[in-house]
């Protein structure tokens, strides 16, 4: 469990982590399987994920598609004949993605959509399981994989904040005390201007520190995953691929690429570098030569006698801002100096009688 705790670790960081959904992009080839391990690990993937199913536990023969069929083999047809085609990894090359992963030095997640996958996942060695946005109301499933007491990734498409509270509630009691509740929209693929990132804030404020938060990003930009870590997300997934030509899955042509990955890990790095982490304002080291320089003091507007009153004629203010504020300008006025004064020369308090006396 050690693992585990590591991997809750960095994500309770609050860095970003990106997440490569290949799904069953490997089409039931493991030498595919292997490049999509070892593309996203060079792409700069922090993890690779795939859903671990078979089509008749997952659905009626008849159960219609609710995603575009471009990528599908027939335009006409079920979700099981999408699926079926594509279910054939079981046990055995879990293991074997499992192993390459450890490789190629990136985490190894899975969605599982049945007790059956859920169990044969612990036993090559998960950390983090994902459970898919259809079943965050599958209570029985959540009672199952929660009783690994691995990490869950909660996707929430389609979901209301008590679908989620339910489901949080489903997992902790059946023994998992390590979340991460992803926001979602489950269109496939998401228009940028339906996916409400502004909810991501809202969950986190509803649910609150004990939580990590991320985004199960299906738009088609690189830019989602960066603007989401401004609203409280750190882990990200995404579709991906390595061929968007590929056909037999639907997933290829709306998945981003190894390209896109390297691309979307920058700025999300980026985003991060620029939230910075602190909530108080003041002064930074970057900005303390501008500050000394830029900012004004006040100064002599033409050379002054000993005695002589300072008024708004014979001083003012210019850069740098090295000698006294101009906070203080008011105050000096109709106080006297204290010796002969230069003209365009900064006042220090030996020029003053009253005031730094």
């Amino acid at each position: 469990m050690s693992q585990v705790k590591n991997l809750w670790s960095l994500l309770k960081s609050g860095k970003p982590f990106f997440i490569a959904e290949a799904g069953v992009n490997h089409l039931g080839s493991l030498e595919l399987g292997e490049r999509l391990i070892r593309e996203a690990a060079e792409a700069g993937a922090h993890a690779i994920k795939f859903q671990s199913y078979k089509a008749a536990n997952l659905c009626t023969k008849d159960a219609p598609r609710f995603w575009d069929w471009e990528g599908e083999l027939e335009e006409d047809g079920s979700q099981f004949d999408s699926y079926s085609h594509l279910d054939s990894f079981g046990e055995d090359e879990h293991a074997e993605l499992k192993r390459m992963c450890d490789e190629y030095n990136i985490e190894f997640m899975s969605t599982p959509f049945d007790d059956d996958a859920t169990d044969y996942l612990d036993r090559v060695g998960i950390n983090a399981y994902k459970i898919a946005s259809c079943d965050v109301t599958n209570h029985p499933l959540l009672k199952h994989v929660g009783s690994k007491k691995k990490i869950v990734m909660l996707s929430t498409g389609a979901a209301s904040l008590q679908d989620i509270e339910e489901a949080v509630e489903v997992l902790e009691e059946a023994g998992t005390d390590k979340i991460v509740i992803m926001h979602c929209n489950l269109k496939y693929p998401t228009d940028p201007d339906q996916i409400n990132l502004s909810m991501i804030k809202s969950i986190q404020e509803k649910f609150g520190e004990k939580y990590v938060y991320g985004l199960s990003d299906h738009t088609m930009t690189v830019e989602t995953p960066a603007f989401s870590l401004v609203l409280g997300a750190n882990v990200v997934e995404k579709h991906y691929t390595v061929d968007k030509t590929l056909d037999k899955s639907a997933d290829h042509w709306l998945s981003v690429d190894p390209g896109q990955v390297t691309e979307i890990v920058r700025l999300m790095d980026l985003s991060h570098a620029m939230m910075g982490s602190s909530s108080t304002k003041e002064c930074t080291e970057s900005e303390e030569r501008a500050r000394m320089y830029a900012r004004r003091s006040v100064v002599t507007l033409k050379p002054i006698k000993k005695g002589e009153v300072f008024t708004a004629d014979n001083i003012g203010c210019k850069r740098p801002g090295t000698g006294i504020s101009p906070k203080m300008f008011d105050k000096i006025l109709g106080t006297t100096a204290a010796q002969d004064i230069k003209d365009d020369t900064l006042l220090t308090t030996d020029d003053l009688t009253e005031l730094g006396k």
